[in-house]
């Protein structure tokens, strides 16, 4: 178990992106449905970015919390699900589709977003890059400049890699994920009633592709190689742009 400082300390920079990337991402499923005709989530004042609309308790708060207590565990957390009526859709199928996608997309913005945030921090401090670059021989220095940005910067390199786990996590093919959700739109109408029997059971399914995930490896896939991979794109890319050196 990770002691309690080094808790504290992940929280401390975490804590503020995870709380964005999971409320925008539910807020960006009701601004979509509603777009589409569907004003459920307006109607019961969960069209908001305000944090505590979204809050799931055990979700947001308990089950990730309890992971970053657990050495070498799964970084898994969720906001409370926006209400969607599909009844009330404009075209259900197509519009599903649309409202599912939404929450991925609105991850996508918030990590370019954030790695566009950390190049700018690194044109202002270029000092920021030795905090990364592991040197000991180029020490950050102790001014009022890097004491402040320095922390905005460790939190936007954060909110890069949590935006991209969330996306790469939520379009895994599988209902209730949005994956699961957007493949259902897709489907013909007949493999998209198979596929809508697996929702009940999909959070089971899921917790057992977790627990077999040292012999197929699918999660680590998506929680490790993918989103590094996709995440070190992103910010080499926002660098590249911002120095004028594309990768």
């Amino acid at each position: 178990m990770n002691s309690l400082s080094q808790i504290l300390h992940t929280i401390s920079y975490m804590g503020l992106p995870l709380l964005f990337a999971m409320v925008l991402h539910e807020y960006a499923h009701g601004w979509v449905a509603y777009r589409c005709g569907d004003s459920t989530a307006k109607l019961q004042g969960r069209l908001t970015m305000n944090p505590l609309a979204h809050i799931d308790p055990f979700g947001t708060i308990i089950l990730p919390l309890l992971c970053l207590a657990m050495p070498g565990g799964f970084f898994l957390g969720w906001a409370k699900p926006v209400p969607i009526d599909p009844r009330a859709l404009y075209q259900p199928r197509r519009d599903m589709a649309l409202v599912a996608a939404a929450g991925p997309a609105m991850n996508l913005a918030l990590a370019i977003g954030s790695a566009l945030l950390f190049t700018l921090l690194l044109s202002i401090e270029p000092a920021i890059g030795s905090y990364w670059s592991g040197s000991t021989d180029s020490a950050i220095p102790d001014t009022w400049s890097t004491k402040f940005l320095l922390p905005i910067a460790v939190m936007a390199v954060y909110s890069v890699l949590i935006n991209v786990l969330l996306m790469l996590f939520n379009l895994l093919p599988l209902p209730p994920l949005d994956g699961g959700r957007i493949l259902t739109s897709l489907l013909p109408p007949a493999a998209a009633q198979v596929l809508m029997r697996v929702e009940p059971y999909g959070m089971f399914v899921l917790m057992g592709l977790i627990i077999f995930d040292p012999q197929i490896h699918i999660i680590h896939t998506v929680t490790s190689t993918l989103t590094h991979s996709l995440s070190n794109t992103i910010l080499s890319t926002a660098i590249g742009l911002g120095t004028g050196n594309t990768p």
